[in-house]
């Protein structure tokens, strides 16, 4: 590593003069490059995000969100970034929770221009050595393509789409497997993942009896091929999606963390069309994890006022986390008996319900009791449908480009 190489460094505070004097401490640093400067937790996980910077000189006590918190959230999204952590209180027990939140360095404020230039080089320096020993990133450009399920190659990165309910017993593991044998062709091969690590039902929603679990993935996240994921992927083979199941013990879920679910996600995108993911309705950080690298996003209620209480809940953390404009809203079980209508909903939530699959027991228990997706067996029947149009409106246009698109995900969240 070259030691003349460019630092660059974002600077954290909500005051706005304590931005400007640290900037002012650096400027004459010729190894320093400040990129920017943010006010809150959230505008510097934005930038991070975006911008990568090498350094973060991060204030301890912010509003909203803390330093630490904040600090935590960086690391998991972009881990070779170093932060050093500055507070007013030189508190053990700050300097113990800064370290276990990722920090590299934990400076009293006001700090002392030898004592930051010191720490920011030294933080630099360690940024730059764990940005280069990252793994090379499996990209479409470096193999001409993306390979697809069957080996071969696609010219554009594939679509994730996670079915979510903050309410439990909604229909998501219904709704994502039926919607991933419509996306299945073989110009679109498509994986069902199931991202409900200790109760997740996929497997046995296609009565499949599988071998290997995504822990396979994940434990090995950083040093996938193709061909290992073909391995350890079961195929269902009347509708020739293929699955990943849920690990076979409730401990084994543990095994993975949010950012390998993330990178997982991220690399079958650049294997399969279609990556469905189903959820747990709790916001684990393997949830948090599908919602914010997925692409679109399937939002489920009912007529039970339970559930639409918590799609509320939600969608106010959509809102503040960037997510809203990725949803695709859509009511389950609806029984026209019941005075909850869509319209009523869509009003209450300022949000369209953009699909209303009617409520079919006997058709439903049916087909996840015999592990046969209604929309494989049973393609003209109106539910069917429903979930043929729904997968339509996440498939390309023969009209839009096939370049392969670029996504910023919005600060979490």
């Amino acid at each position: 590593m070259a030691q003349s190489e460019k630092i660059r460094v974002l600077i954290v505070d909500d005051i706005q003069e304590t931005r400007e004097n640290i900037r002012r401490m650096l400027q004459f640093e010729p190894r320093v490059e400040v990129i920017a400067g943010a006010r809150n937790g959230a505008e510097a996980i934005e930038i991070s995000t975006l911008e990568k910077p090498d350094v973060v000189i991060m204030d301890i006590n912010m509003p909203d969100m803390d330093g630490i918190a904040t600090t935590e959230a960086i690391r998991k999204k972009v881990p070779h970034v170093q932060i050093v952590i500055l507070s007013v209180q030189a508190d053990p027990s700050y300097m113990r929770r800064a370290m276990l939140a990722g920090a590299r360095d934990f400076l009293t404020k006001p700090p002392m221009i030898d004592e930051l230039t010191t720490a920011v080089r030294r933080a630099g320096d360690m940024a730059h050595e764990e940005r280069s020993k990252a793994p090379i990133p499996f990209t479409a450009a470096a193999v001409g393509g993306v390979p697809g399920g069957n080996g071969t190659f696609h010219p554009k990165k594939g679509k994730i789409i996670t079915v979510y309910s903050p309410k439990g017993g909604t229909g998501c593991s219904m709704i994502a497997t039926n919607l991933a044998v419509a996306l299945q062709t073989s110009e679109t091969p498509t994986i069902l993942v199931d991202g409900n690590l200790q109760y997740g039902d996929i497997a046995v929603m296609l009565n499949e009896q599988v071998k290997n679990n995504i822990v396979d993935l994940a434990s090995r996240v950083d040093e996938l091929d193709p061909e290992f994921v073909r391995e350890v992927a079961a195929e269902h083979s009347p509708s020739g999606i293929h699955i990943l199941a849920c690990p076979p013990r409730l401990e084994m879920a543990e095994d993975i963390t949010g950012d390998q679910f993330a990178k997982l996600l991220e690399y079958l995108a650049r294997i399969y069309a279609y990556v469905v993911v189903d959820t747990a309705s709790y916001l684990t950080d393997i949830v948090q994890s599908a919602l914010e690298y997925s692409d679109n996003i399937v939002l489920i209620t009912t007529q039970e006022i339970p559930s639409i209480k918590s799609c509320n809940l939600f969608l106010n953390l959509a809102n503040a986390s960037g997510l809203r404009d990725r949803i695709t809203f859509i009511m389950n079980r609806f029984d026209k008996r019941i005075t909850i209508t869509p319209e009523k909903i869509s009003e209450s939530l300022h949000l369209p319900v953009t699909f209303v699959i009617p409520f079919e027991e006997k058709i439903v228990t049916n087909s996840i009791n015999r592990g046969m997706p209604f929309v494989e067996e049973y393609r003209t029947l109106p539910i069917s449908k429903l979930i043929l149009n729904l997968a339509e409106t996440f498939q390309e246009k023969p009209q839009e480009s096939n370049a392969v698109k670029d996504r910023i995900f919005a600060p979490r969240k």
